[in-house]
């Protein structure tokens, strides 16, 4: 039988109320000045939460006023002579002068070669870095970095500072950030957000098991599918980037955002 009786005495630690067993000796400031003890606490979760936010502030903070963006995604292995480099490079350039920022994952390959063509050109050039157990240091080409020590953050800001995203081929970082991307927009959490996959031969065989084994299955719609557009050519990912921004840019318009009527827009407009 529990011989535990309803404490009235309590102890409060901010919004935590502690009683009876659950109770500490001490004060949280006696605790912090008193104690030169072991860091493990460092390590522990309700730590990582104040680092996890922070990792949000700092990355709101630094991208707020960036302005019109485009994420371009691709592989980290991507030698610089290689076709798909090339086109990264041309693409981001083209995308600089028509006035937007890129942003990339800040390393190397196909994340520096669209860093290198934006920065020959009037936008900013992004990277957005991740602590991985293998050294890999942001690219040269980069004016304004930031690195992450979470995925989750970081594909926040993918996301939410960016119009939209051109995928080059890449690995399971790469296919991270485009499902990311697809779920997001089949949910309606972003809208008017393109989704452009360069290179129909590396492409080609996902989108057509997507259409003919999941989408033939009924896991996803076969609208679903048309999310995706798929090309080899630069300029027309820059025609679809562009068709989708003037979409953006009218139901901004027609659900009064810029006006300030934000709380009542459509998800994915903010």
């Amino acid at each position: 039988m529990n011989s535990r009786q309803p404490q009235n005495e309590s102890q409060r630690q901010g919004p935590v109320i502690r009683r009876g067993h659950a109770k500490r000796r001490g004060t949280t400031d006696q605790r912090l000045l008193d104690s030169h003890g072991p860091a493990e606490w460092l390590h522990q979760d309700p730590w990582r939460v104040m680092r996890i936010q922070s990792e949000f502030v700092n990355g709101f903070g630094a991208l707020a006023d960036l302005g019109p963006a485009f994420s371009i995604f691709g592989s980290a292995r991507t030698p610089s002579d290689h076709p798909e480099y090339l086109q990264a490079q041309e693409l981001a350039n083209k995308l600089s002068n028509k006035g937007y920022s890129v942003i990339t994952g800040g390393g190397p390959g196909i994340m520096e070669a669209a860093n290198k063509g934006c920065m020959a050109g009037p936008g900013i050039s992004v990277g957005l870095g991740i602590e991985l157990p293998f050294e890999q240091s942001m690219n040269e080409y980069i004016e304004l970095g930031i690195d992450f020590r979470y995925f989750f953050a970081r594909k926040t800001m993918f996301i939410k500072y960016a119009q939209g995203f051109v995928v080059f081929p890449g690995g399971y970082g790469t296919f991270d950030e485009l499902f990311e991307a697809l779920t997001l927009v089949q949910t309606k959490k972003v809208t008017s957000f393109p989704i452009v996959l360069m290179g129909t031969k590396y492409w080609g065989a996902m989108v057509d098991w997507l259409k003919a084994t999941v989408a033939a299955d009924n896991k996803i719609s076969p609208e679903d599918v048309d999310m995706l557009h798929i090309t080899d050519d630069v300029d027309e990912a820059i025609k679809i980037l562009m068709q989708a921004e003037s979409r953006r840019k009218a139901l901004v318009d027609e659900w009064g955002v810029i006006r300030g009527v934000g709380d009542d827009a459509p998800p994915g407009i903010l």
